[in-house]
């Protein structure tokens, strides 16, 4: 898909539904909030969410001191919804509407973040430009928080196939620029009730 249909696609998804009731939503963001604390608490971080959407995330990060935040995503309708939510608070975070294989990255970044977006890039030129655009963004040291559907995970989402990984298989995509720290797997239940099982994986930019 071409940036303009992706983009018109995710204004589509966000449009049809309240977030309660999208299958990726969570009230609580417990294992990026858990991953992210454990490699950047006590210290101050850059950090961004990729594919933020109308995740809560940003809200509990503020709530835990984070300071230097950063969200993007396609969709604007997802992100002035964030910002509503926000409310005053929104002036501490940078919105960025952009689509992350055309993205010019201008600042380097501690940490970053990305629950179901990588495993949409079902094609090896789209996973490439991630990989460059990481390598660019993610200062050396850095971490890349990274979560998709599992090996025994669905094969769709929100209309659009996507590809489905171990930890190792994950692991291997970066293995240029990104060593493994960590790996776990989560079974993520959908407001209605549906079991998706997600592979999450640790990496160390070096």
């Amino acid at each position: 898909m071409y940036v303009v249909d992706r983009a018109q696609h995710w204004e589509a998804v966000y449009a049809s539904k309240p977030l309660t009731e999208l299958s990726w939503y969570e009230r609580d963001p417990v294992t990026s909030l858990r991953l992210i604390e454990e490699i950047a608490s006590g210290s101050p971080v850059a950090v961004i969410d990729i594919g933020a959407g109308a995740s809560s995330l940003v809200d509990h990060l503020l709530d835990h001191g984070f300071t230097d935040l950063t969200v993007l995503d396609l969709s604007g309708t997802a992100l002035a919804g964030m910002r509503e939510r926000l409310g005053e608070r929104a002036w501490n975070v940078t919105f960025v509407q952009h689509d992350v294989l055309s993205w010019d990255v201008d600042h380097q970044y501690d940490l970053w973040h990305d629950r179901a977006v990588f495993h949409f890039l079902t094609e090896e030129t789209a996973r490439r430009r991630y990989r460059e655009v990481t390598e660019r963004a993610i200062r050396v040291g850095g971490s890349l928080v990274l979560a998709t559907f599992a090996e025994d995970g669905p094969t769709q989402c929100s209309g659009l196939p996507v590809a489905r990984y171990s930890a190792q298989a994950l692991a291997e995509e970066f293995s240029e620029h990104f060593s493994l720290l960590w790996q776990e797997r989560e079974e993520h239940v959908t407001p209605g009730g549906i079991v998706q099982p997600f592979t999450w994986v640790v990496l160390r930019r070096i």
